[in-house]
């Protein structure tokens, strides 16, 4: 008997994370994810109803203390794969000599620093063979930056995948697969009602770009439609 997949999804409650953990349930996967502290009714919540092999974990990834806590709670335990989901942006249009001091912090810290913490922290718990991942954007390639605009989020997920790449620099040898991914332009609360994707779509793309690729070792940035992306 074949023994089952686990996967860690850190930022589930809603959205692409939802979408993910509900995929790979779909596959026949154990899932543990996470949710905010308060989150009790969210559509994690409702797809815990129907697959008895979802656990839920309460997290906020801004803050330290709590992902020393998932960690602690998480010893002993091995996973085939672990993908952290963050994203947050301001008014796409917003010049980055007009944002905020807060503004800037809130999205960096979210989507930039928060993750890589969860990964100094936490990418222990992956088995050598196994997957890290990280949700990124096509908005961060540096190279394809030729229309403007969404500038605080683009350097966030810019920040993001450069610091993967000064991660996997200090992990010569590592046998595990990384990767920085874009879901491509999804309708969810972020994405907004005129994006071309559905969360179905986007995601079944992304776990099918993940399972060709994994084992293949070392770090790629690709998308949802398995290209790989100039970075």
């Amino acid at each position: 008997m074949n023994q089952q997949n686990t996967a860690l999804i850190i930022g589930a409650s809603r959205g692409l994370g939802w979408g993910l953990a509900r995929e790979y349930l779909r596959r026949g996967w154990r899932v543990v994810a996470t949710v905010r502290a308060g989150s009790q009714d969210t559509p994690l919540h409702a797809l815990r109803n129907d697959h008895q092999d979802l656990e839920i974990e309460v997290l906020d990834i801004t803050l330290p203390d709590q992902i020393a806590a998932l960690r602690a709670r998480c010893a002993g335990r091995r996973f085939d794969l672990m993908f952290v989901n963050a994203g947050v942006s301001n008014d796409p249009s917003e010049r980055i000599g007009d944002v905020s001091n807060d503004e800037f912090m809130r999205v960096m810290l979210t989507n930039t620093l928060s993750p890589m913490r969860v990964v100094e922290r936490l990418g222990d718990l992956v088995g050598n063979n196994g997957t890290i991942a990280l949700m990124s954007s096509e908005l961060g390639s540096v190279a394809a930056n030729v229309d403007g605009g969404w500038e605080a989020y683009r350097a966030s997920k810019a920040a993001l995948n450069s610091l993967m790449r000064s991660w996997v620099a200090r992990h010569q040898g590592d046998s595990r697969s990384v990767f920085v991914v874009a879901p491509g332009w999804v309708r969810t609360e972020m994405g907004g009602a005129d994006a071309p994707l559905d969360i179905d779509t986007s995601i079944a793309g992304v776990v099918d770009t993940l399972a060709r690729r994994s084992g293949s070792g070392g770090l790629a940035y690709v998308n949802y439609r398995d290209e790989v992306l100039p970075w």
